[in-house]
C-alpha cells in the first residue's frame, strides 16, 4: 500500500511536535524478523530507540506496541508495558496488549447501531455486545509497515485496508498508524483513516502499564493516577454506558489531584466497581475535543520514580485496572499476569457513541479523514 500524503505530512507535524529543539542526538528505528503467525504469515518489529534509554517496539501484527522500556530515576531500565513474548502467543490469547484497536474501541450495545437512517449489525465478540471492532477487529491484522526514519525524530508508518462490511462496518478504510519517538522521551501515535463511504471510526492504542515494571510483584495497584476530569461515564451489568454523566465528586472516580489506584479499585461500596470488577469505565476529560493532544491522565510510581503522561486530542479517557487478568496468561520473560498487574489508559471518544448521540459523533465521510493524535510523555521523578 502507497502511503498517502496526509500520512507523511501527520509524521512530520507529530515528529515537530515532539522533537527536541537543537537535539545533538539522532534516534534510530530498525526493522527485523519477529516470526510467523499460524498461517505461515512473516511478522515484522520496528525498534525505535533515543539516547537516553527509551526503546520502544513495535510488531506490525495489530500494530502493536509490544514493548517500552524506560530509565528509573538510578537510570536502571524497565519494560513498563504488559505484552507477549512473541506474535504466535499473540495470536494464540486475544489480550489486546499493547494493540491498536479499531474500527471502534471499546463497546457498542447489542452489536448494532443505525447510521443515516440505516442499520447497521456487528460482529459480536462480548456478550451481547461488540468490542474492540469485534471478533477481527484491527489488533488481528498483520499490518504493513511503509515507511521508517532515522533521525532527531524516528518513526515508523504502517498501513492497513479495512473492506467494506469488514466486521459488519460500512465503507472501504485505508488506516494509517504512525510511531514516532524523541530524544526527550515522547512516544506519539497518529491514527489516521479515509473511507469512501460514511461509516464510524474510534481508535485507540490499548497498552496495560506498569512503571514497576512487566512482571514486579507488586503490580500497579500501588501508583498513583491524576486524570483531570470531573465527570465520567457510569455502565450497566454489560459494561455499557448509562448514558449519565456523573459528578465524580466524593466518589472513588475522583482522580483530579491524584489518586493511589487501590485505594479505590477494590472498593466494593461503589456499585460501578462491582459492575467493573474494579476501573473499567471511561472519563469525560475536562478538556474536551482538541486539535493538539492535551492532557489526558499522569501516572507516577514512587518507588521507581518513572512517570507517564498521556496526551490526547479525545475527549474521553478509558481506565481500564486489568480485572479480567486471572493468572492463566503467561507474558514476556514467562510472567504470570494476574488482576491489577497492568493498567490501561485509552484515549478515545465515548463508548457506544453510535447509539448515544448526546455522547458525540464518531461518524466518518468521505473526504474528511479521521485523525487521533496522542503521546505516551516519559519522565523522571527525582523525590
Amino acid at each position: 500500500m502507497i502511503v498517502s500524503r496526509t500520512a507523511q505530512q501527520s509524521a512530520l507535524a507529530l515528529s515537530l511536535m515532539v522533537a527536541c529543539t537543537g537535539t545533538a542526538h539522532a534516534a534510530s528505528a530498525e526493522r527485523a524478523a519477529a516470526g510467523a503467525l499460524k498461517d505461515g504469515t512473516a511478522v515484522e518489529a520496528i525498534t525505535l530507540r533515543n539516547a537516553n534509554g527509551v526503546v520502544a517496539r513495535i510488531l506490525s501484527y495489530g500494530a502493536t506496541l509490544q514493548s517500552l522500556v524506560a530509565p528509573d530515576r538510578k537510570g536502571q531500565p524497565a519494560d513498563i508495558v504488559l505484552g507477549h513474548q512473541t506474535p504466535a502467543d499473540q495470536e494464540a490469547r486475544r489480550t489486546f496488549f499493547g494493540a491498536t484497536i479499531g474500527r471502534v474501541a471499546n463497546r457498542i450495545a447489542g452489536a448494532r447501531f443505525t447510521l443515516d437512517g440505516v442499520a447497521y449489525s456487528i460482529d459480536k465478540n462480548d456478550g451481547p455486545n461488540a468490542l474492540h471492532g469485534g471478533g477481527q477487529g484491527f489488533d488481528r491484522a498483520n499490518w504493513s509497515v511503509a515507511r521508517l526514519v532515522s533521525g532527531p525524530v524516528a518513526s515508523v508508518v504502517l498501513t492497513h485496508h479495512s473492506p467494506d462490511g469488514d466486521m459488519g462496518y460500512p465503507g472501504n478504510l485505508d488506516v494509517t498508524v504512525t510511531y514516532s519517538l524523541d530524544e526527550q522521551g515522547n512516544l506519539g501515535i497518529v491514527f489516521e483513516a479515509t473511507t469512501d463511504r460514511t461509516t464510524v471510526v474510534n481508535m485507540t492504542n490499548h497498552a496495560l502499564f506498569n512503571l514497576a515494571g512487566d512482571g514486579a510483584p507488586q503490580g500497579a495497584m500501588l501508583q498513583r493516577l491524576t486524570i483531570p476530569a470531573a465527570r465520567y461515564t457510569p455502565v450497566d451489568e454489560t459494561l455499557i454506558p448509562t448514558g449519565e454523566l456523573r459528578s465524580v465528586n466524593g466518589s472513588v472516580f475522583d482522580f483530579r489531584k491524584g489518586r493511589v489506584l487501590a485505594a479505590g479499585a477494590r472498593d466494593a461500596t461503589d456499585a460501578q466497581i462491582v459492575i467493573g470488577h474494579g476501573y473499567d469505565h471511561n472519563f469525560v476529560l475536562d478538556k474536551g475535543q482538541t486539535a493538539t493532544p492535551e492532557l489526558a491522565a499522569r501516572l507516577e510510581d514512587p518507588a521507581s520514580g518513572r512517570v507517564l503522561e498521556v496526551l490526547s486530542t479525545e475527549p474521553g479517557l478509558q481506565l481500564y485496572t486489568g480485572n479480567f487478568l486471572d493468572g492463566t496468561v503467561i507474558g514476556k520473560g514467562g510472567h504470570l499476569y494476574r488482576m491489577g498487574d497492568g493498567i490501561a489508559l485509552e484515549p478515545q471518544k465515548f463508548p457506544d457513541t453510535p447509539n448515544r448521540p448526546a455522547l458525540g459523533s464518531v461518524r466518518v465521510v468521505p473526504g474528511k479523514p479521521y485523525r487521533h493524535a496522542m503521546i505516551y510523555r516519559l519522565s523522571v521523578s527525582k523525590r
